[in-house]
C-alpha cells in the first residue's frame, strides 16, 4: 500500500479539498465549499497551516463570530439542496461552544454541515491552557462533549489514523437523507499536528453522486 507522511490535520484537509460530487448532467463540484474558520491556539498550528497549504483548492474563510459562521454553513447547505457543505473550524473552549446553536439548529432541519473545533490536548501537558473549559471531576471530558447530543455524529479524534475512519463516516452521514444533519469532529490540538503514514487512496476519494 502506497503511503504518505501527513500530519492529521494535512490528511484531513486533503481529503475535503479532494471530495467531489458528480451530478446527473455529468458535472462535478467540489463537495466542500471552503471552510469558515476563526484560528487561536486550539487550531491555527495544525488545521490552520493544513488549511494555508491547500487554499487554492479549499477556500478559508475567516469571520469574527463563531455561530455566525456556522449559521452562514447551514445556510449555505440549505440553498444548495443539502447537496454541497461547508466545514467550520474554531479554537477550544467559548469559541467552540459558540457552535452550540448551530449544531442544534442543523440536526433538527437535517442540514449538513461539518464542526472541527479543536480538542485539549490528548497528552493533557499542558493543561489547562488559554480559554480552556475543562472539568475537574472527569478528565476525559471537555467542552465539545457538548456536541454530543446536539449532532448526528460525534468523533474526538486521539490518534492521527483515526481520521481515516472517522471522516468518511462523517461524509457518509451528511450525505444520507435519513441521518443528514450536523457532525462534529473533535481535534485535539497535539493530535492535529501528529504525522503518520497516509494512505495515498485516502487521499483520492470516490466521488459522491446526486
Amino acid at each position: 500500500m502506497s503511503t504518505v507522511r501527513l500530519t492529521m490535520a494535512q490528511a484531513l484537509v486533503a481529503y475535503l479539498a479532494a471530495l467531489r460530487i458528480e451530478h446527473d448532467d455529468g458535472s462535478a463540484r467540489p463537495y466542500c465549499a471552503g471552510v469558515w474558520a476563526i484560528f487561536g491556539h486550539g487550531n491555527v498550528a495544525g488545521l490552520g497551516e493544513a488549511l494555508a497549504q491547500h487554499r487554492d483548492k479549499l477556500p478559508t474563510y475567516r469571520a469574527h463570530n463563531e455561530q455566525a459562521m456556522a449559521h452562514a454553513a447551514i445556510a449555505f447547505a440549505k440553498a444548495k439542496f443539502r447537496q454541497r457543505i461547508m466545514a467550520v473550524t474554531t479554537s477550544i473552549g467559548p469559541g467552540a461552544t459558540n457552535l452550540l446553536t448551530a449544531a442544534a439548529l442543523a440536526h433538527v432541519n437535517r442540514l449538513p454541515v461539518l464542526l472541527l473545533p479543536g480538542d485539549v490536548f490528548a497528552s493533557r501537558a499542558p493543561d489547562p491552557v488559554l480559554q480552556q473549559v475543562e472539568d475537574f471531576a472527569a478528565g476525559d471530558i471537555s467542552a465539545n462533549d457538548a456536541f454530543r447530543p446536539l449532532v448526528r455524529y460525534f468523533d474526538r479524534i486521539t490518534r492521527p489514523e483515526q481520521i481515516l475512519s472517522a471522516l468518511p463516516r462523517a461524509i457518509q452521514v451528511m450525505t444520507d437523507p435519513a441521518t443528514c444533519g450536523s457532525v462534529c469532529l473533535a481535534l485535539p490540538q497535539d493530535v492535529q499536528t501528529m504525522a503518520f503514514d497516509c494512505p495515498v487512496s485516502f487521499l483520492q476519494p470516490a466521488p459522491l453522486h446526486t
